[in-house]
């Protein structure tokens, strides 16, 4: 049964493949649609953009918990006892209860309202570590189905949509059980969010405009991110409830938008034997381009392609047997998931452990938020013009160095400062590592398993978020090396991985594995012809 799948059984049959001269004479896949499209357009901007802004709720439900799940400051209320030996370096867990309070109404925190500030750092940081491993368990469930049976377009809808109602629920939430649970659910729904809305808008456009495309996902991720502390302010008064609703109406509404107005990706629909439907897709984008073609647009337009070989219909698990099984692909999985698991811990950890340091927390949110913004820039304008290997390495190294910095302590008022810059470099060089690493990964897998291939690589990134909440608690209460001190280490070590990867600027992307292989042999034989001349 397994040869019978022509994806799986081409592995077995690599020695009978086409040369390599004779599948170089066959047009390409994104050859063909960049002669129709063009490119870059309008229509393709408005796709790529409404489709990437799904990461401005994803950030929100990423990083909620920061003030939903917040340890809430306290004060003194016997002062005047002589035999009270409340202050303010004191363990609350340690007085009575009758002899200090809240500075705000219990509700406004989950920590308060469920009396959790003496449970241990496991339980308090449960929510956010069950939101991280529902967004892994989702992730590796759901990670081939857009790739096969779903498509982008439909896995993107589904799962805001689920993403948007369990949030909802969560507001309802009557212990830190069924909220933990909830919490899960909700980063099951939205494990390939950024996965579907990457790889759909990168795959509307020409290789030209394929790294900044991809870009705009993470200025909206940061926008996101961004909108939290405003909201979190406002509602400062007000219950933890209210965040969780008022970030899931606008994404149910979002939801709607994607099902009538955004376009499936053509080379999915291609690749799928979806001909007509791809056309259509192409038609309805390259009118507002003005671009105009000879030849009609037709099935025949798209014939003799180098990707025919290869499978439409395929199960769901197959992508994945095929990039293990490769020895190549395997070698890039393991590579880019080694490096996402230690850029997942800081990027996803130093938001969570900002309330181990002695500064505002709205302010040093709103700060970590701004950073993503240049870093974002930077990414833009340099992605054509710089290194995919050495951007990733000396990003991860900055990033690494400067966390451990962080962990440093002095005894002058300004250290604190100096320390929340420390952080905000560390964090500023992960969110650079993240972005330029994602358009990395794009560029290593071909069209038939790069959506599944993004999507592990992701999950491994949710991996090191996992990680973090229990080692952001762990440092609030035993010291800050081992959040801050740990991420830096973890992200220093992973990042060296990238020194097995090859480099991907400037070149086409590929729509197979068979023409991924023969563009890695005739790498391979240019260079060893140059190197013999």
């Amino acid at each position: 049964m397994a040869d019978s799948n022509p994806l799986l059984s081409e592995i077995n049959s690599a020695e009978s493949a086409p040369p390599v001269l004779h599948h170089k004479h066959l047009p390409s896949l994104d050859s063909r649609i960049e002669r129709f499209i063009g490119d870059f357009g309008w229509a393709q901007f408005l796709q790529a953009f409404l489709v990437s802004f799904s990461w401005f709720f994803d950030a929100q439900q990423t990083f909620i918990t920061v003030f939903t799940d917040a340890q809430p400051t306290w004060h003194c209320t016997q002062l005047n006892d002589p035999h009270n030996s409340c202050s303010s370096a004191s363990n609350v867990c340690q007085l009575p209860q009758n002899s200090w309070a809240w500075d705000r109404p219990r509700h406004t925190s989950t920590i308060s309202e469920w009396a959790l500030e003496c449970s241990p750092s496991l339980v308090q940081g449960m929510p956010a570590s069950a939101f991280f491993m529902g967004c892994l368990i989702g992730g590796l469930a759901l990670a081939t189905l857009a790739d096969t049976s779903l498509g982008r377009k439909n896995m993107l809808f589904l799962t805001c949509l689920v993403m948007s109602l369990s949030t909802f629920l969560t507001a309802f939430s009557s212990n830190i059980w069924i909220y933990s649970i909830l919490r899960f659910i909700t980063g099951f729904g939205r494990a390939t969010i950024g996965t579907s809305a990457l790889v759909l808008s990168t795959e509307l456009v020409g290789r030209r405009w394929r790294g900044q495309v991809g870009v705009i996902g993470f200025f909206c991720f940061t926008l996101g991110f961004l909108s939290l502390p405003a909201i979190a302010y406002t509602q400062r008064a007000h219950s933890w409830r209210t965040l969780y609703f008022w970030t899931s109406i606008p994404t149910f509404f979002y939801c709607i938008m994607v099902h009538f107005l955004v376009r499936e990706s053509p080379r999915w629909l291609f690749v799928q034997g979806r001909k007509e439907e791809a056309i259509a897709t192409l038609e309805h984008i390259a009118p507002i381009n003005g671009t105009t073609t000879k030849t009609p647009l037709t099935s025949s337009f798209f014939s003799n392609l180098s990707f025919e070989q290869e499978t439409r219909n395929v199960d769901v698990y197959s992508a994945i047997k095929v990039l293990v099984k490769r020895r190549w692909a395997f070698r890039r999985l393991s590579a880019v998931m080694a490096i996402g698991f230690g850029v997942g811990m800081v990027y996803y950890g130093m938001p969570l452990a900002l309330g181990s340091l002695d500064f505002n927390l709205y302010l040093s949110v709103t700060f970590n938020a701004l950073s993503e913004i240049p870093a974002s820039l930077i990414t833009v304008v340099f992605i054509d013009k710089v290194n995919r290997k050495t951007s990733v390495l000396v990003f991860t190294s900055l990033s690494g160095v400067f966390s451990i910095m962080s962990v440093l302590k002095g005894i002058h008022p300004i250290w604190t400062t100096i320390q929340m810059l420390f952080e905000l470099v560390s964090f500023f060089s992960a969110c650079c590592a993240f972005g330029v690493f994602l358009i990395f990964t794009i560029e290593l897998f071909p069209t038939c398993v790069r959506n599944s291939a993004v999507s592990l690589v992701r999950q491994a990134v949710v991996l090191g978020g996992v990680f973090s909440p229990m080692l952001a608690a762990a440092g609030r209460v035993n010291g800050r090396f081992l959040s801050y001190g740990v991420f830096g280490v973890v992200v220093g070590i992973f990042g060296l991985f990238v020194v097995c990867l090859p480099e991907t600027r400037g070149r086409g992307i590929c729509d197979t594995m068979d023409e991924e292989e023969y563009k890695q042999r005739d790498s391979c034989l240019y260079n060893a012809v140059a190197g013999a001349v």
